[in-house]
């Protein structure tokens, strides 16, 4: 219990519960955008048609045709081949992380990750005792030639954690190169790559890019996958997808934490992708987010103080915000609280501290003109440690 700490991100979100805060502070999807009427009637016809079975345990590897749409999706969309058995459901891409810390790491075993990386993938990890090595990263990704000194100076590499799109927290995107290199450096040097994927559905422009499990070839790269983001986080599903000798271990570790994942919301969801257009609903939502960056990118380059940059991502769901080097975020926070505007101070992302003149954005949840609100009032608050 002495590894793990409260989530930064959860406690604010209590604050954030206030009906007077305008809150960038969670990554949450547009809650208007959730298919509601179509769900009570998936709901509905699973009962009707499956009730008994809906009800009831099902495999820890979860429900078969949903793996077997999720396998074929990957194929199509990145560049895998995978079938049903190379796919675990998980209570969301979180326990896919918690169950790699199970898996892989030991105590003082280390992981590599970009910097920063998603602060929740730190606690997960932390939790075994793991140490952290941060990798230098800039706008294309993860610099390889970094990560390969590491790779080559490092005892006890068991993890390699990365989110090549539109990264948690800074939105930016890995180039076809590096994913191409990343991959070739975990087979060259034996180890394995957690590929985060929660966010790759959610283009905004630009062309879609294969997945760095595309160009492994020995099996050391595993995905994770999330219907929170491109569907309704309430359900709680995931996955995580690999090397099938590999998901039998995550089998057998998940069999001692939660046996399965919800029948029903696996059935659910699944009758759902038979039924509807899920690409549809995708292309609604990228609508809306594209529209929400855009407009958040112009107010922020208006309210914004002069010695602030940010990241403009081509999808996904954040902006990374830096402050000259003197300003640090948590105290901007306390003086933006009181405005009742609310962010993530960015010195949790970096799990070994250091650095807190940034900020994380998330632009996806406000509607328009809390949005504009939120970040001209924001924007007064910075005004007040630059001048």
């Amino acid at each position: 219990m002495s590894y793990l700490k409260a989530s930064e991100i959860r406690e604010i979100l209590k604050v954030t519960e206030r009906p007077e805060v305008i809150s960038f502070a969670g990554g949450l999807p547009a809650p208007e955008l959730f298919p509601v009427k179509e769900i009570k009637e998936v709901n509905r016809i699973v009962l009707d048609e499956s009730g008994h079975k809906a009800l009831q345990y099902t495999t820890t590897e979860g429900y078969a045709p949903l793996r077997t749409w999720i396998a074929d999706r990957m194929n199509t969309r990145l560049g895998t081949s995978f079938d049903r058995d190379n796919i675990l459901i998980t209570h969301g891409s979180q326990q896919a992380l918690d169950l790699s810390g199970k898996v892989f790491l030991d105590e003082e075993d280390i992981v590599l990750c970009e910097s920063p990386t998603y602060l929740a993938a730190i606690s997960a990890f932390r939790a075994y005792g793991c140490e952290f090595k941060e990798v230098p990263t800039g706008r294309d990704g993860m610099i390889l030639d970094e990560l390969e000194k590491l790779l080559q100076n490092t005892k006890n590499v068991k993890l390699i954690y990365v989110i090549p799109d539109f990264q948690n927290p800074t939105g930016k995107t890995w180039n076809y190169e590096r994913r191409k290199l990343l991959a070739e450096l975990a087979m060259r040097y034996g180890v394995i790559v957690i590929e985060d994927n929660p966010y790759g559905e959610l283009r905004f422009e630009g062309e879609p890019l294969p997945s760095v499990k595309s160009f492994d070839s020995e099996g050391y790269v595993l995905c994770t996958g999330s219907f929170s983001k491109i569907f309704c986080p309430g359900y709680r599903i995931g996955w995580i997808a690999g090397d099938k000798d590999i998901i039998r271990k995550y089998v057998l570790v998940k069999q001692g934490t939660g046996l399965q994942c919800n029948t029903l919301a696996q059935m659910e969801i699944a009758k759902y992708l038979e039924l509807y257009d899920i690409d549809k609903h995708i292309s609604k939502m990228i609508k809306t987010y594209r529209l929400r960056r855009n407009l958040a990118v112009k107010t922020m380059e208006n309210a914004f103080p002069k010695g602030i940059t940010f990241t403009v991502s081509e999808g996904g769901l954040f902006s990374w915000v830096e402050l000259p080097t003197k300003i640090n975020a948590r105290d901007v926070l306390v003086k933006s609280l009181e405005r009742n505007v609310a962010f993530v101070p960015g010195g949790s992302f970096f799990p070994n501290g250091g650095k807190e003149n940034a900020f994380r954005i998330n632009f996806s949840n406000m509607p328009d003109d809390q949005i504009v609100e939120g970040l001209e009032r924001l924007g007064e608050v910075l005004s007040e440690f630059i001048k």
